[in-house]
């Protein structure tokens, strides 16, 4: 248990309020009284029920769907949040956006295309964030087009350390399921116990979120496949490369993310797959999908955003959260 902070309030948007409680618990404080609410046209409008002037104040919130909240919903209410904060005198404002929603919009692969991870980047900034603490942006450099200090935490670690802990029945093979992600699996391979190899899966997006396998390249034959990827949307990636891998007389097939979005039909495709098991990290609230289905496993990264929090509010390094966890 870590002692108590003084000055120190965290405050909880709608998106995953599971998170936020379980941050606030392992900080040995409770939320800031507040009540975000709708009024009758659908506008968002939000209550803080305590001082707040001066203080060092955590707004968390994912920039994600739920069942009650569209992904824009999520955004404006951490939006206002922040802006009642800093009407409120608020000392310090720390946006904590476990998923930064919008993220894969980061750059012009067309013409006439938006770049929506800047603006929302430049919106929270002019709503009155002094500060971004964030895991697994889906393009690191997103970290740029904020011009606040932005705190990036990675979720491998709390991976890793479940899969160390796991026992399995044969060699391991860590699987990036495309090029884009190499650099994470091979990451992921170097801080698992032993001498874990690495194979990439080359594919191709015909259209947008649809992906087609072209293929492997590395050792798969007989060995015990685990897939890395920092989000699952569509799951259409991770559902064909895992397929094509036991076609190719992989043992067995298990998969990771950071983020588990599962949007459309990806659940029913992840369940139809050769995937034994997903485990991915509570920065997207999943928790009823878990306790219906036991192909899915969710770890909490409350831990390593409190401990974060933290840090930042003694100004400390996080420098040693990056192996820890």
């Amino acid at each position: 248990m870590i002692e108590q902070i003084n000055n120190i309030k965290i405050i909880a948007g709608n998106s995953n309020l599971e998170l936020s409680k379980n941050i606030a618990t392992c900080l040995n404080t409770s939320l800031v009284k507040s009540k975000v609410m709708n009024f009758s046209d659908g506008e968002i409008n939000v209550d803080i029920s305590e001082t707040i002037r001066g203080e060092d104040v955590f707004v968390v919130q994912s920039i994600c769907a739920t069942d009650k909240l569209t992904v824009n919903d999520s955004l404006m209410e951490l939006l206002i949040i922040i802006d009642a904060l800093k009407r409120a005198s608020a000392g310090r404002i720390t946006a904590v956006i476990s998923y930064y929603g919008y993220a894969r919009q980061d750059r012009k692969a067309k013409s006439r295309d938006p770049i929506t991870a800047k603006l929302v980047a430049d919106i929270i900034t002019v709503a009155g964030a002094n500060r971004v603490l964030t895991m697994d942006l889906h393009a690191p450099q997103i970290q740029g087009y904020f011009n606040i200090p932005v705190d990036h935490l990675l979720g491998l670690p709390v991976l890793t350390k479940y899969y160390d802990k796991k026992e399995f029945n044969g060699d391991l093979v860590i699987v990036s399921p495309d090029v884009g992600s190499v650099k994470r699996a091979r990451v992921f391979a170097e801080k698992l116990s032993g001498d874990v190899p690495m194979a990439i899966i080359d594919k191709r997006r015909p259209t947008q979120n649809v992906s087609e396998v072209l293929s492997v390249i590395g050792k798969v034959k007989d060995k015990i496949a685990i897939l890395v990827d920092d989000m699952i949307d569509t799951a259409g990636t991770i559902v064909n490369a895992a397929n094509k891998l036991m076609e190719l007389g992989t043992k067995e097939v298990y998969a990771c993310c950071t983020h588990g979005v599962f949007s459309g039909d990806a659940v029913e495709k992840i369940n139809n797959s050769e995937i034994k098991e997903l485990v991915f990290l509570n920065t997207i609230s999943q928790s009823s999908l878990c306790e219906q289905n036991s192909k899915f496993k969710m770890l909490s990264v409350a831990p390593i955003f409190a401990e974060a929090i933290r840090r930042i509010h003694d100004c400390r390094s996080l420098s040693p959260l990056f192996g820890k966890f």
